[in-house]
């Protein structure tokens, strides 16, 4: 395929639910796979006044590069910190009604990606696997947990079971 047909391709069967593609990143991505031999030119044709495309195929150097680094990706856990977790050790900083508000509107925008990606499951499952979807299906998972805890923290909010007092913390901090 050439770059912009496979970004066609990710978005026909919704893998830009899990994936960040920028405009031209494909392009980039595809420039260092072929400087590295992962992946080899087959033909280039232009259509009409359309800029000249250039098909790719993988090499064999490819093949048991992507082997290797999926393996490496799938078997050892990587530290990934997201924004979101580093935000939420600073929530001090707001007032609980504050923290209560925002956690209310992540809750929602979470329960409506949710609701998107079970979408997107149900109708490109039974049309290219399961086995073709599992990132969304992961994906699905971490974003439920995080909603289930987004909930329980506004819970313990709203019931006081968080100390919201400088002075307080630091007294508890001294008294360690």
């Amino acid at each position: 395929m050439h770059p912009y047909e496979l970004r066609c391709l990710v978005q026909e069967r919704h893998k830009d639910e899990v994936l960040i593609l920028k405009r031209g990143s494909l392009y980039h991505a595809t420039d260092g796979l072929h400087q590295l031999h992962f992946i080899a030119a087959m033909k280039t044709t232009r259509a009409g006044h359309r800029l000249e495309r250039t098909v790719y195929r993988i090499t064999a150097a490819g093949r048991r590069e992507l082997t290797r680094r999926l393996r490496e990706l799938i078997a050892l856990p990587q530290r990934e910190i997201p924004v979101f977790t580093a935000a939420v050790s600073y929530l001090l900083y707001l007032s609980p009604e504050d923290t209560i508000a925002q956690l209310e509107t992540r809750a929602r925008l979470l329960e409506q990606h949710v609701t998107r990606l079970a979408d997107v499951l149900a109708v490109m499952t039974p049309r290219i696997g399961r086995i073709n979807l599992i990132e969304a299906e992961h994906a699905r998972a971490l974003l439920q947990a995080e909603l289930a805890w987004v909930r329980a923290l506004v819970d313990d909010v709203r019931a006081g079971r968080l100390v919201w007092d400088p002075e307080a913390l630091l007294a508890q901090v001294r008294a360690a």
